[in-house]
């Protein structure tokens, strides 16, 4: 992995590090892009432009957010609950999205820069009481290498099954896994939800 971790966005300390990706070159410390991610209206105003194509108004963006927060339908939101979270967007978080580098806001237009997509691997979502992917090809693994270690000490029965449907078996347990493995991260991906988390 490069020093700046992350394809570039992530640096191992708080000190600045090139990043070329960014308006101003910095790579992006860890903590900071917690502090990004860490407060809900940053995160609806990404999710709402990874679903757009293009750029999107701020007062569209400030509408949907507005009625994520509220729980409630764009026409049924009130003026102030408009006026708040666009106010908001406008004075805080889209300067502080766009210092980071991740988005760009001029005259009333708001639009996702190259270095959002390096943001993606913080945004994607585990689905709650999930067994970690990592645990589970390791116990695949060790499956496979008992199926393996019997097949070399003669323990499992060859004459009536063939000697390559062990190893089918196996590759074929791998592939399936790693399938429904790409279908649900897709799933879970944060510009695929239909609310923002």
């Amino acid at each position: 992995m490069s020093p700046s971790g992350a394809g570039g966005l992530l640096g191992r300390t708080s000190a600045s590090t090139p990043d070329g990706g960014g308006e101003d070159g910095d790579a992006l410390t860890r903590d900071e892009i917690f502090d990004l991610m860490s407060n809900h209206r940053r995160r609806y105003t990404l999710h709402y432009c990874k679903r757009a194509d293009g750029a999107v108004e701020l007062g569209d963006l400030a509408e949907q957010v507005a009625a994520w927060e509220q729980d409630k339908e764009i026409s049924d939101l009130t003026s102030a609950e408009r006026k708040t979270v666009y106010t908001s967007l406008q004075q805080t978080h889209l300067p502080r999205l766009e210092q980071a580098g991740v988005l760009r806001y001029d005259r009333g237009e708001v639009e996702l820069t190259e270095r959002m997509e390096r943001l993606d691997i913080y945004m994607d979502i585990v689905p709650e009481n999930s067994v970690p992917w990592g645990v589970y090809y390791l116990g695949l693994s060790v499956l496979s290498s008992l199926v393996v270690a019997a097949l070399w000490a003669d323990v499992l029965p060859t004459g009536t099954v063939p000697l390559l449907a062990y190893p089918t078996v196996i590759v074929a347990a791998f592939g399936l896994s790693a399938a429904y493995h790409a279908v649900t991260n897709r799933r879970y991906q944060f510009e695929n939800l239909e609310r923002p988390p």
